[in-house]
């Protein structure tokens, strides 16, 4: 099977959320030996509860993420079972106002989630307009396997290339 996320079967292609261990203590060495002390100064921020923004980076980037390694073809069962993902997530996401939103815009535009192609760009349509909303840039959604899955053509995101599969 191509790709992640579908229901635990064995990874057979590149995955960068994926990475073996290994490869994860490399590049957090490497990261840590160039860390520079404003780094340090901020690092208190991470020990405290996440805010709205910080918690809508991560779930986006779950989600985004999660999406482009989604089935090229999802079977019906796995097409269930993001349906069954995105409802739980839209009553239990921490924030009440902006779950309350996502079940709108489920309820008005439902999830598209016959390919991993479909559900990538419902995704980025969903999340533009919560941009939108928010007076944020808009993203261009025909780049959503560059920046979620396969990282910029320049290589400055391949890190990972020593990467044990």
């Amino acid at each position: 099977m191509a790709g992640g996320g579908g229901g635990g079967e064995q990874q057979q292609e590149p995955c960068r959320v994926c990475d073996s261990f290994k490869s994860w203590r490399r590049h957090e060495a490497k990261a840590h030996r160039t860390s520079t002390k404003a780094a340090k100064a901020n690092s208190t921020a991470d020990d405290c509860p996440p805010d709205s923004q910080t918690l809508g980076r991560a779930t986006w980037t779950f989600l985004h993420t999660m999406a482009a390694y989604y089935p090229e073809r999802a079977s019906e069962k796995q097409q269930d079972t993001m349906r069954a993902l995105l409802s739980s997530f839209s009553q239990f996401y921490p924030c009440g106002r902006c779950a309350s939103h996502l079940r709108e815009e489920m309820a008005r535009d439902p999830p598209q989630v016959a390919t991993r192609s479909a559900l990538s760009l419902w995704l980025c349509q969903t999340h533009n307009k919560v941009n939108e909303m928010l007076g944020k840039d808009i993203f261009d959604c025909s780049k959503v396997d560059e920046r979620w899955r396969d990282g910029p053509s320049d290589g400055r995101c391949s890190w990972a290339q020593d990467v044990e599969y």
